[in-house]
């Protein structure tokens, strides 16, 4: 799944405030296309953040799935995500999509897959993409370390993949809302 080597997306959930951020950078084998592409963004009336990893078109329909699901659940997120991970998985056009998924609510952080697994993450983070590790392993670090906001630890982890990543890069999108844990 070469695709999935194009991007990072990383998940802090702090002190009340759930960010997902991205970088910018498309990528088709070792040629950059695009640097400044949005991989993240607001759903279901700015309540949910989701942010992808994998081929762009295949994320796009995922994105409009997704938001007819959380339309369908009045916004719970966790049953939209269950319903699209089963939609995924049986239906045939749908099975050929290559994207990961990373969405979050004022509740729940959650990764959805094309193999039908809805994966919650053990502590306050997670991330995706060909970067996802880097800064995740980034962002563990300033979270037990530092009294640094959700959203500057979003931005530096991101950077931090961007300078190890070379699928990455330093245009970065970052959205935020206010959740309940």
């Amino acid at each position: 799944m070469k695709q999935f080597e194009g991007t990072t997306i990383l998940c802090v959930r702090k002190n009340k405030h759930v960010v997902i951020g991205g970088d910018g950078q498309v990528s088709q084998g070792n040629t950059i296309l695009k640097g400044n592409a949005r991989k993240v963004r607001k759903l279901y009336q700015n309540k949910v953040i989701a942010g992808f990893a994998g081929g762009t078109a295949d994320a796009f329909t995922l994105f409009e799935r997704f938001e007819k699901k959380l339309e369908a659940h009045h916004g719970q997120l966790t049953r939209a995500a269950v319903e699209l991970a089963k939609d995924w998985r049986t239906d045939r056009a749908l099975r050929r999509l290559e994207a990961l998924l990373l969405v979050a609510d004022k509740l729940a952080t959650l990764m959805i897959t094309g193999n039908g697994d809805v994966i919650e993450p053990e502590d306050c983070l997670m991330a995706i993409g060909s970067g996802g590790s880097y800064a995740q392993a980034a962002a563990t670090a300033l979270v037990q370390n530092t009294k640094l906001s959700a959203k500057e630890i979003v931005e530096k982890s991101l950077l931090i993949a961007s300078d190890i990543c070379v699928f990455s890069n330093q245009n970065l999108t970052i959205e935020d809302i206010e959740s309940d844990i």
